[in-house]
């Protein structure tokens, strides 16, 4: 672990941590200001009825689009994969992608093998949709649509605000596309969930995570994408070595490294994944595991660090995890001797090519 030196204190927050407070109020921005944008592409996508949705995105972005594959495939039976990069900028080939939709997410806009593949899909039939915090970057401006997520100026390296403003968008895009009463219910009720998930306390797991050099951290279904983002936080702010894994996964292997003191984050949300989750995260107890779960109410998993949640609809609970988790994330950093606005050897936009 590393010495603070000049490192932000509570007397002066990061700016991860003001500009994970803000998520609230830009997300309840964000909805209103794209009301008609995203009905005009509800409406298109409805008479389009597209073959497939391919998603675009790199680091925090492509875990945003671990969860709009969930949240597609599960609301609109459309099959929906997250693209390789690669594929066009280092190969210079693009799969047929007539019929299908590409949805682009970025907080930069700028990144050369993301312009590529969008450019790529582009050309090989697809309509391109840009998720995107800067509305004015080249991304927007070769998309054939644009939905800004109004996260604002993000100054820390470390994504928050624009990673929840991202799933924000795709849960607004996918209520509008499917018509979905009790989806467009439960996004109205987002913002509001989200300043109290900011206030939830995370704090017991600094003790288990402070001293840690490695840990899982389990999701499951809308979860997933969710669990990815926590284990790459864990990282690039906290210098803390972190896999992440489905719980249907995480048997195949790397169960074999849990065992008497190794620490493990769950995440569960209330829908089909949780009795799985519950039955891994007994698993991990009774090996000796030291085991934190996200956990709003029900059966209290015995033996396990709970660490509060908000009771929610299944697609938002993931989203409010995420948002407490965020403000522990900064204080396990500051603990641990890190500045989490400036993590070694990373750069606010990473021009991969």
């Amino acid at each position: 672990m590393r010495a603070l030196g000049k490192m932000k204190t509570a007397a002066a927050p990061t700016r991860m941590f003001l500009e994970a407070g803000e998520a609230p109020e830009r997300v309840r921005e964000q909805l209103k200001a794209n009301e008609q944008v995203m009905a005009a592409l509800g409406e298109r996508l409805r008479a389009m009825k597209p073959r497939a949705v391919v998603t675009i995105g790199r680091g925090s972005s492509d875990h945003a689009a671990t969860y709009a594959q969930y949240l597609i495939e599960t609301h609109l039976g459309v099959i929906t994969s997250s693209a390789a990069p690669s594929v066009s900028s280092l190969y210079n080939a693009t799969p047929d992608m007539t019929g299908t939709v590409c949805i682009v997410i970025s907080q930069s806009g700028q990144s050369p093998d993301l312009l590529g593949a969008l450019q790529g899909a582009k050309a090989a039939g697809a309509f391109v949709i840009a998720l995107v915090n800067d509305a004015d970057s080249p991304v927007a401006k070769l998309a054939d649509a644009v939905a800004p997520l109004g996260a604002g100026p993000e100054l820390s390296v470390a994504a928050t605000k624009s990673y929840i403003t991202a799933l924000s968008a795709l849960v607004q895009l996918v209520a509008c596309w499917s018509q979905d009463p009790e989806l467009t219910a439960a996004l109205d009720t987002l913002p509001d969930l989200l300043a109290r998930a900011w206030d939830l306390d995370w704090s017991p797991a600094l003790e288990v995570l402070i001293p840690a050099h490695n840990l899982y951290v389990i999701g499951r279904g809308m979860g997933f994408g969710i669990a990815q983002e926590a284990a790459l936080k864990f990282k690039e702010t906290c210098g803390l070595h972190a896999e992440a894994f489905s719980a249907a996964e995480v048997r195949h292997g790397p169960m074999a490294l849990v065992g008497e003191g190794f620490p493990v984050l769950a995440f569960s949300q209330n829908d089909q994944s949780r009795s799985g989750v519950d039955e891994l995260t007994a698993e991990f107890v009774a090996r000796g595991a030291r085991v934190m779960v996200s956990w709003e109410g029900g059966p209290e998993p015995v033996g396990a660090i709970l660490l509060p949640a908000l009771d929610a609809h299944p697609v938002i609970e993931p989203i409010l995890s995420i948002q407490s988790f965020y403000r522990m994330v900064n204080a396990l950093a500051l603990a641990r001797g890190y500045d989490p606005d400036h993590p070694p050897h990373l750069n606010k936009v990473t021009e991969t090519v």
